[in-house]
């Protein structure tokens, strides 16, 4: 089964750069392969995320999300969790006034997959323009 998600920041400037998009990247792959899932494609944007993953039938895609907004929207490294947290890694890009301890809107787009050509999909996730 495989699942479209967009995660986006609470910042409407946007705060992702290159590096940061990455190690974000790096991080959420841990995650897929905790549920047995797996990342096929990830891109984003100043301000949101693009996951294309393919996960196992008994994975909950909203467990699957909950891990995945918890590894990489916090911008603090707090709460006793072994997996790094993309946002705590880069707080001086991060505005806490803005963000309120948060870099991600607590909601997310989610879409199944199965209608679509999955290459339809990767090529939109890959044309995102990610910055430098």
């Amino acid at each position: 089964m495989h699942v479209h998600l967009v995660f986006v920041t609470k910042c409407p400037r946007g705060v992702f750069n290159d590096e940061m998009l990455t190690r974000c990247e790096e991080i959420m792959r841990k995650v897929c392969e905790d549920f047995e899932a797996e990342l096929k494609e990830f891109n984003g944007e100043r301000d949101h995320v693009h996951l294309l993953i393919n996960y196992p039938p008994k994975a909950a895609v909203s467990k699957l999300v909950n891990s995945l907004k918890s590894v990489s929207a916090r911008p603090d490294t707090a709460g006793g969790t072994s997996r790094p947290k993309a946002g705590g890694e880069f707080t001086a890009r991060i505005n806490h006034a803005i963000m309120h301890g948060h870099l991600q809107l607590p909601s997310y787009f989610s879409a199944s997959c199965g209608g679509a050509p999955l290459s339809i999909i990767r090529t939109y996730v890959e044309q995102q323009q990610r910055p430098l």
